[in-house]
Protein backbone atom coordinates (compact mmCIF):
# COMPACT_ATOMS: atom_id res chain seq x y z
CA UNK A 1 0.00 0.00 0.00
CA UNK A 2 3.03 2.16 0.83
CA UNK A 3 4.24 1.74 -2.44
CA UNK A 4 1.03 2.68 -4.05
CA UNK A 5 0.79 5.67 -1.94
CA UNK A 6 4.12 6.90 -3.27
CA UNK A 7 3.57 5.89 -6.91
CA UNK A 8 0.34 8.41 -6.97
CA UNK A 9 1.74 10.78 -5.20
CA UNK A 10 5.31 11.10 -7.90
CA UNK A 11 2.55 11.18 -10.55
CA UNK A 12 0.46 14.24 -9.05
CA UNK A 13 3.74 15.69 -8.56
CA UNK A 14 5.03 15.35 -12.05
CA UNK A 15 3.54 17.61 -14.83
CA UNK A 16 2.72 17.49 -17.95
CA UNK A 17 3.28 20.18 -20.74
CA UNK A 18 1.73 19.34 -24.53
CA UNK A 19 3.11 21.68 -27.43
CA UNK A 20 2.34 22.30 -30.58
CA UNK A 21 4.75 20.12 -31.89
CA UNK A 22 3.70 16.99 -29.47
CA UNK A 23 0.73 17.10 -31.12
CA UNK A 24 2.01 17.09 -34.18
CA UNK A 25 4.53 14.08 -33.59
CA UNK A 26 1.60 12.05 -32.16
CA UNK A 27 -0.57 13.15 -35.47
CA UNK A 28 2.38 11.52 -37.49
CA UNK A 29 3.02 9.36 -35.74
CA UNK A 30 -1.01 8.30 -35.80
CA UNK A 31 -0.84 8.19 -39.49
CA UNK A 32 2.09 5.99 -39.89
CA UNK A 33 0.60 3.50 -37.80
CA UNK A 34 -2.77 3.88 -39.87
CA UNK A 35 -0.85 3.58 -42.98
CA UNK A 36 1.02 0.15 -41.93
CA UNK A 37 -2.27 -0.89 -40.49
CA UNK A 38 -3.36 -0.84 -44.48
CA UNK A 39 -0.80 -1.96 -46.13
CA UNK A 40 -0.99 -5.44 -43.74
CA UNK A 41 -4.79 -5.47 -44.42
CA UNK A 42 -4.78 -4.93 -48.58
CA UNK A 43 -2.03 -7.05 -49.21
CA UNK A 44 -1.20 -10.91 -47.82
CA UNK A 45 1.26 -9.96 -45.31
CA UNK A 46 -1.62 -10.36 -42.77
CA UNK A 47 -1.19 -14.18 -42.83
CA UNK A 48 2.57 -14.25 -42.78
CA UNK A 49 2.61 -11.87 -39.63
CA UNK A 50 -0.03 -14.61 -38.60
CA UNK A 51 2.66 -17.17 -39.09
CA UNK A 52 5.49 -14.98 -37.49
CA UNK A 53 3.27 -14.48 -34.14
CA UNK A 54 2.71 -18.17 -34.15
CA UNK A 55 6.60 -19.09 -34.09
CA UNK A 56 6.77 -16.39 -31.69
CA UNK A 57 4.64 -18.11 -29.22
CA UNK A 58 6.02 -21.44 -29.85
CA UNK A 59 9.19 -19.81 -29.02
CA UNK A 60 7.70 -18.25 -25.61
CA UNK A 61 6.28 -21.88 -25.10
CA UNK A 62 10.03 -23.35 -25.24
CA UNK A 63 11.61 -20.56 -23.19
CA UNK A 64 9.32 -20.60 -20.65
CA UNK A 65 9.27 -24.72 -20.35
CA UNK A 66 13.22 -24.34 -20.08
CA UNK A 67 14.01 -26.66 -23.27
CA UNK A 68 17.17 -25.71 -23.63
CA UNK A 69 18.33 -27.79 -27.05
CA UNK A 70 15.14 -26.05 -28.89
CA UNK A 71 15.82 -22.89 -27.33
CA UNK A 72 19.38 -23.18 -28.81
CA UNK A 73 18.31 -23.98 -32.06
CA UNK A 74 15.73 -21.14 -32.36
CA UNK A 75 18.23 -18.85 -31.49
CA UNK A 76 20.72 -19.44 -33.83
CA UNK A 77 17.85 -19.31 -36.06
CA UNK A 78 17.04 -15.84 -35.23
CA UNK A 79 20.10 -14.35 -36.81
CA UNK A 80 18.98 -15.31 -39.71
CA UNK A 81 15.41 -14.00 -39.70
CA UNK A 82 15.48 -10.90 -40.41
CA UNK A 83 17.14 -11.67 -44.06
CA UNK A 84 14.73 -14.60 -44.21
CA UNK A 85 11.88 -11.82 -43.18
CA UNK A 86 12.92 -9.43 -46.01
CA UNK A 87 12.86 -12.28 -48.82
CA UNK A 88 9.52 -13.07 -47.67
CA UNK A 89 7.66 -9.69 -47.89
CA UNK A 90 10.05 -8.38 -50.72
CA UNK A 91 7.04 -8.34 -52.97
CA UNK A 92 5.32 -6.41 -50.66
CA UNK A 93 7.79 -4.03 -49.58
CA UNK A 94 8.73 -3.68 -52.86
CA UNK A 95 4.97 -2.48 -54.18
CA UNK A 96 4.88 0.04 -51.13
CA UNK A 97 8.28 2.22 -51.75
CA UNK A 98 7.16 2.38 -55.29
CA UNK A 99 3.35 3.44 -53.90
CA UNK A 100 5.30 6.06 -52.11
CA UNK A 101 7.92 7.05 -54.70
CA UNK A 102 4.95 7.71 -57.16
CA UNK A 103 3.39 9.93 -54.18
CA UNK A 104 -0.20 7.67 -54.25
CA UNK A 105 0.45 6.72 -50.59
CA UNK A 106 -1.87 10.40 -49.94
CA UNK A 107 -4.92 9.01 -52.67
CA UNK A 108 -4.80 5.92 -51.31
CA UNK A 109 -5.59 7.18 -47.67
CA UNK A 110 -7.75 9.36 -49.00
CA UNK A 111 -9.59 6.27 -51.30
CA UNK A 112 -9.63 4.15 -47.49
CA UNK A 113 -11.30 7.00 -45.78
CA UNK A 114 -14.34 8.00 -48.35
CA UNK A 115 -14.91 3.97 -49.13
CA UNK A 116 -18.32 3.31 -49.27
CA UNK A 117 -18.42 -0.32 -50.47
CA UNK A 118 -21.32 -1.66 -48.77
CA UNK A 119 -20.52 -5.56 -50.13
CA UNK A 120 -22.24 -8.50 -51.78
CA UNK A 121 -26.16 -7.93 -51.85
CA UNK A 122 -28.37 -10.16 -52.80
CA UNK A 123 -29.45 -8.36 -56.64
CA UNK A 124 -25.56 -9.16 -57.37
CA UNK A 125 -25.84 -12.90 -56.78
CA UNK A 126 -29.09 -13.21 -59.10
CA UNK A 127 -27.51 -10.85 -62.16
CA UNK A 128 -24.09 -13.22 -61.48
CA UNK A 129 -25.68 -16.38 -61.65
CA UNK A 130 -28.51 -15.11 -64.34
CA UNK A 131 -25.19 -13.98 -66.45
CA UNK A 132 -23.71 -17.44 -65.73
CA UNK A 133 -26.58 -19.89 -67.02
CA UNK A 134 -26.71 -17.67 -70.10
CA UNK A 135 -23.40 -17.68 -70.95
CA UNK A 136 -23.89 -21.31 -70.37
CA UNK A 137 -26.38 -21.74 -72.99
CA UNK A 138 -25.04 -19.87 -75.17
CA UNK A 139 -21.48 -21.83 -75.15
CA UNK A 140 -19.65 -18.77 -73.76
CA UNK A 141 -16.35 -19.46 -71.83
CA UNK A 142 -16.15 -16.99 -68.70
CA UNK A 143 -14.00 -17.19 -65.64
CA UNK A 144 -15.63 -14.96 -62.86
CA UNK A 145 -13.63 -14.68 -59.90
CA UNK A 146 -14.86 -13.34 -56.66
CA UNK A 147 -13.40 -11.70 -53.76
CA UNK A 148 -13.84 -12.52 -50.16
CA UNK A 149 -11.24 -11.62 -47.31
CA UNK A 150 -7.73 -12.03 -49.26
CA UNK A 151 -7.06 -8.89 -51.40
CA UNK A 152 -6.73 -9.68 -55.02
CA UNK A 153 -5.21 -6.33 -55.99
CA UNK A 154 -2.46 -8.00 -57.27
CA UNK A 155 -4.06 -9.95 -60.10
CA UNK A 156 -6.26 -6.83 -60.31
CA UNK A 157 -3.06 -5.14 -61.54
CA UNK A 158 -2.65 -7.56 -64.17
CA UNK A 159 -5.93 -6.84 -65.75
CA UNK A 160 -7.77 -3.94 -67.56
CA UNK A 161 -9.85 -1.96 -64.44
CA UNK A 162 -13.44 -1.39 -65.27
CA UNK A 163 -14.99 -0.54 -61.63
CA UNK A 164 -18.25 -1.08 -62.75
CA UNK A 165 -21.47 -1.82 -61.60
CA UNK A 166 -21.95 -5.66 -61.75
CA UNK A 167 -24.96 -6.16 -63.85
CA UNK A 168 -25.89 -9.70 -65.85
CA UNK A 169 -25.81 -7.40 -69.38
CA UNK A 170 -22.01 -6.31 -68.60
CA UNK A 171 -20.61 -9.78 -67.64
CA UNK A 172 -22.30 -11.29 -70.97
CA UNK A 173 -21.02 -8.36 -72.92
CA UNK A 174 -17.59 -8.92 -71.60
CA UNK A 175 -17.14 -12.61 -72.22
CA UNK A 176 -18.72 -12.32 -75.55
CA UNK A 177 -16.29 -13.81 -78.62
CA UNK A 178 -13.74 -10.92 -80.41
CA UNK A 179 -14.67 -8.27 -77.65
CA UNK A 180 -11.52 -6.75 -76.32
CA UNK A 181 -12.50 -7.53 -72.83
CA UNK A 182 -13.33 -11.72 -73.35
CA UNK A 183 -9.81 -13.45 -73.00
CA UNK A 184 -9.30 -13.64 -68.90
CA UNK A 185 -10.53 -13.24 -65.93
CA UNK A 186 -13.01 -10.98 -64.42
CA UNK A 187 -12.68 -10.03 -60.47
CA UNK A 188 -15.71 -9.16 -58.40
CA UNK A 189 -15.24 -6.39 -55.58
CA UNK A 190 -18.43 -6.57 -53.57
CA UNK A 191 -21.31 -5.04 -56.22
CA UNK A 192 -18.61 -4.46 -59.12
CA UNK A 193 -16.77 -6.03 -61.40
CA UNK A 194 -13.18 -4.70 -60.49
CA UNK A 195 -11.56 -5.64 -63.81
CA UNK A 196 -11.28 -7.65 -66.72
CA UNK A 197 -8.89 -9.61 -68.87
CA UNK A 198 -7.38 -10.74 -65.32
CA UNK A 199 -4.19 -13.42 -65.25
CA UNK A 200 -4.12 -16.14 -63.03
CA UNK A 201 -2.11 -18.26 -61.35
CA UNK A 202 -2.57 -21.96 -63.00
CA UNK A 203 -2.75 -25.00 -60.90
CA UNK A 204 -0.32 -27.89 -60.79
CA UNK A 205 -2.66 -30.03 -59.10
CA UNK A 206 -1.99 -33.33 -60.89
CA UNK A 207 -5.37 -34.71 -59.73
CA UNK A 208 -7.46 -32.43 -61.97
CA UNK A 209 -8.58 -33.89 -64.92
CA UNK A 210 -6.77 -34.06 -68.25
CA UNK A 211 -10.24 -32.80 -69.85
CA UNK A 212 -10.10 -29.43 -68.02
CA UNK A 213 -8.42 -26.82 -69.49
CA UNK A 214 -6.25 -23.52 -68.69
CA UNK A 215 -9.45 -21.68 -67.48
CA UNK A 216 -10.29 -24.34 -64.94
CA UNK A 217 -6.61 -24.69 -63.95
CA UNK A 218 -6.76 -21.12 -63.49
CA UNK A 219 -9.56 -21.47 -61.43
CA UNK A 220 -8.60 -23.56 -59.14
CA UNK A 221 -5.22 -21.89 -58.96
CA UNK A 222 -6.08 -18.95 -57.99
CA UNK A 223 -8.82 -21.11 -55.40
CA UNK A 224 -5.23 -22.09 -53.94
CA UNK A 225 -3.63 -19.33 -53.78
CA UNK A 226 -6.62 -17.43 -52.10
CA UNK A 227 -10.11 -17.80 -50.44
CA UNK A 228 -11.97 -16.55 -53.34
CA UNK A 229 -14.36 -18.21 -54.93
CA UNK A 230 -14.40 -18.96 -58.90
CA UNK A 231 -17.08 -19.37 -61.14
CA UNK A 232 -16.41 -21.22 -64.26
CA UNK A 233 -18.51 -21.97 -67.70
CA UNK A 234 -16.95 -24.20 -69.82
CA UNK A 235 -16.84 -23.19 -74.01
CA UNK A 236 -16.83 -26.92 -74.56
CA UNK A 237 -19.70 -28.49 -72.84
CA UNK A 238 -22.24 -25.53 -71.42
CA UNK A 239 -21.04 -26.57 -67.72
CA UNK A 240 -20.65 -24.30 -65.09
CA UNK A 241 -18.53 -25.00 -62.39
CA UNK A 242 -16.72 -23.56 -58.88
CA UNK A 243 -13.59 -23.13 -57.60
CA UNK A 244 -12.74 -22.78 -53.56
CA UNK A 245 -10.24 -23.93 -51.56
CA UNK A 246 -8.31 -25.94 -54.46
CA UNK A 247 -11.56 -28.23 -55.30
CA UNK A 248 -13.36 -28.05 -58.33
CA UNK A 249 -17.61 -28.18 -57.99
CA UNK A 250 -18.18 -29.63 -61.65
CA UNK A 251 -21.31 -29.20 -63.42
CA UNK A 252 -23.41 -27.39 -60.14
CA UNK A 253 -26.86 -26.62 -60.86
CA UNK A 254 -28.97 -22.81 -60.68
CA UNK A 255 -30.41 -23.49 -57.40
CA UNK A 256 -26.95 -24.56 -55.78
CA UNK A 257 -25.11 -22.01 -57.13
CA UNK A 258 -27.51 -19.62 -55.64
CA UNK A 259 -27.19 -20.83 -52.50
CA UNK A 260 -23.42 -20.77 -52.45
CA UNK A 261 -23.11 -17.18 -53.17
CA UNK A 262 -26.04 -16.04 -51.08
CA UNK A 263 -24.12 -18.34 -48.14
CA UNK A 264 -20.95 -15.67 -48.90
CA UNK A 265 -21.72 -12.45 -47.57
CA UNK A 266 -23.71 -12.15 -43.97
CA UNK A 267 -26.32 -9.28 -44.73
CA UNK A 268 -27.25 -7.13 -41.89
CA UNK A 269 -30.66 -7.17 -41.16
CA UNK A 270 -31.02 -3.46 -40.62
CA UNK A 271 -33.01 -0.66 -41.98
CA UNK A 272 -30.11 1.88 -42.46
CA UNK A 273 -27.62 -0.46 -44.29
CA UNK A 274 -30.31 -1.89 -46.73
CA UNK A 275 -30.60 1.96 -47.34
CA UNK A 276 -27.26 2.47 -47.80
CA UNK A 277 -26.99 -0.35 -49.90
CA UNK A 278 -30.25 0.47 -52.33
CA UNK A 279 -28.75 4.21 -52.25
CA UNK A 280 -25.94 3.26 -53.79
CA UNK A 281 -27.26 0.70 -56.33
CA UNK A 282 -29.44 3.09 -57.73
CA UNK A 283 -26.69 5.79 -57.78
CA UNK A 284 -24.52 3.30 -60.13
CA UNK A 285 -27.53 2.41 -62.18
CA UNK A 286 -28.30 5.97 -63.12
CA UNK A 287 -24.62 6.46 -63.78
CA UNK A 288 -24.62 3.10 -66.18
CA UNK A 289 -27.63 4.46 -68.08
Amino acid sequence: MDALQQLFQKLQSTRFSIGVTDVIEMLIIAYLIYRILVWVKNTRTWFLIKGVAVLGAFYIIVRVLHFNTLLYIINKALDILLIALIVVFQPELRKALEQLGHGSIFSLFRNSILSDNYGFDSQTVKELVDASYELADARTGALIVIEKNVPLEDYINTGIKVDALLTNQLLINIFEHNTPLHDGAVIVRGNRVAAATCYLPLSSNSNISKAFGTRHRAAVGISEATDSLTIVVSEETGRVSLAEGGVLREDIGREELFKVLSSLYSVEDNSRWKKLKLRRRNKDEEAAS
